[in-house]
């Protein structure tokens, strides 16, 4: 399977795309701090994802796990993003939408594996 063809790493790698054509827009102090947080956590995603995706079932629960929590922590700090005026919340309602949709598909994905 190529891993760059999996729906979730596509969806993932949107997210991380749409997240840093805005970078430019945020305010620098936030962009230093939250911002820069929000994206390294969405790369954490797209690495897990990919690590994931070349391994045998056995060993991928404890990575989608961790990219369970890094996925977590992007829509913790999304909220925090709108909660502080940095994103409207029109692109907050976006970004929730793809991290919701992201969400269930790992879900399915961790489920399989357990199964």
């Amino acid at each position: 399977m190529d891993e760059f063809d999996i729906p979730i790493f596509k969806k993932s790698y949107n997210l991380y795309r749409q997240l840093h054509e805005l970078r430019i827009q945020v305010a620098k102090q936030d962009r230093h701090t939250l911002w820069q947080r929000l994206e390294n956590s969405t790369l954490e995603v797209i690495e897990g994802i990919l690590r994931a995706s070349s391994m045998t079932k056995d060993e991928k629960l404890p990575v989608l796990q961790a990219v369970s929590h890094n996925l977590n922590v992007t829509r913790i700090f999304i909220r925090l993003a709108k909660d502080t005026k940095v994103i409207d919340m029109e692109k907050y309602e976006d970004f929730q939408s793809q991290i919701d949709e992201i969400g269930r598909m790992l879900g399915g994905w961790i489920k399989q594996v357990k199964s």
